[in-house]
């Protein structure tokens, strides 16, 4: 956690360069709010916003400017006057002009983290005798990117990638075992889920965390998972169980699927259908699948006064809302907004699965 006393939350900044030059002082002045978006499932953003009319030479500003040229490197930082974090480094890929009839004219400016460039041509071909970590390795590779993998353990014979662009199937296939699959400068991470361990920013109810809502809900949590495969070169049927116990509680003390086991017992089983090629892997996807269910237990969304440490695929532990809610939860996804008139905020949405 940071310790707020060391900065002054009472002056919130932000610092964003383009190709490594500071943003210029006539653009900063006009800038009515930036925003960086990060979530697990899918790219991180960034946008700006700033008026592209000018009103003593009567013409647009900005839009032909090539400060805003599609890829041209963006980075972003956020926080306060002695802290500042950065929260983003991608590339413009868009531009989104807007004249209205009773409002001044204002321009947009999009971009997205370099996984953007992993959506682009469908491809099929055939990974094989490799890990899913090798095979994400590998496409790192292929876009000038380094690897930051968690061995994923299990050799597979076979995989393919079937009329899919690198994004979705590198996507899907961290999904498929409970990873995720993030860009961070010129890093591609593809890790273990991270919602166990490590150090939470703690948001407290009556201090940083302005509003909070959640809910929990017992509808999709099951007491145990069944895999069932055809390993077609064995010839064999192939099945994997996992269950209580193999949630990794989020701390509290019962997990949903407990919860599940404790209200409606003998009414939560899943059976799925996938095609897999080993018993290892069977016994990954029935630990990730109920995993995930189970992560689903309790989900919100809040706000609270700027946190730049406060990031989607980290941990976050809010106090100050009774014994069931308050705790560790993992972030999905983050909005940081900086704007010159209000300041800064962080809107985030949550998971967590005990209470």
């Amino acid at each position: 956690m940071t310790d707020r006393r060391n900065f002054d939350t009472l002056t919130p900044e932000f610092r964003l360069k383009i190709n490594g030059q500071e943003l210029p002082l006539a653009a900063k002045s006009d800038l009515v709010s930036v925003k960086v978006l990060e979530d697990v499932g899918a790219m991180s953003m960034f946008n700006l916003t700033l008026p592209c009319w000018d009103n003593a030479e009567m013409k647009v500003k900005w839009i032909d400017d090539d400060l805003f040229k599609e890829g041209n490197v963006v980075e972003i930082e956020m926080g306060y006057r002695d802290n500042l974090e950065r929260l983003f480094r991608g590339e413009i890929t868009g531009l989104e002009p807007d004249f209205p009839s009773e409002a001044p004219p204002m321009l947009t400016v999009l971009g997205y983290d370099l996984r953007h460039r992993l959506m682009g041509r469908c491809k099929t071909r055939a990974f094989l005798n490799m890990k899913d970590s090798d095979i994400a390795s590998q496409i790192a590779g292929d876009y000038s990117l380094s690897p930051d993998v968690d061995d994923t353990r299990v050799t597979l014979d076979y995989v393919l990638q079937h009329n899919q662009t690198d994004f979705q199937f590198l996507y899907e296939r961290a999904e498929r075992i409970g990873y995720e699959m993030v860009v961070s400068d010129r890093n591609l991470h593809f890790r273990e889920r991270q919602n166990q361990g490590g150090s939470a920013v703690i948001l407290d109810r009556e201090v940083e965390l302005l509003d909070f809502n959640a809910r929990l809900s017992t509808v999709g949590q099951v007491e145990e998972v069944f895999v069932k495969g055809w390993n077609a070169k064995d010839k064999a049927r192939v099945v994997a169980r996992s269950g209580i116990g193999d949630e990794r509680r989020m701390g509290g003390t019962a997990s949903g699927p407990a919860g599940v086991r404790e209200a409606f017992a003998g009414t939560g089983m899943m059976t799925v259908d996938l095609p897999m090629l080993s018993q290892a892997e069977a016994d990954e996807l029935a630990r990730a699948r109920f995993g995930e269910l189970a992560l689903r237990y309790i989900e919100g969304q809040g706000v609270c006064i700027g946190r730049s440490d406060l990031r989607a695929g980290h941990l976050v532990e809010v106090q100050g809302l009774g014994r069931r809610f308050s705790g560790i939860y993992y972030v999905t996804g983050t909005e940081h907004t900086f704007r010159p008139n209000s300041g800064y905020r962080t809107t985030f949405e949550v998971r967590r699965n005990a209470t």
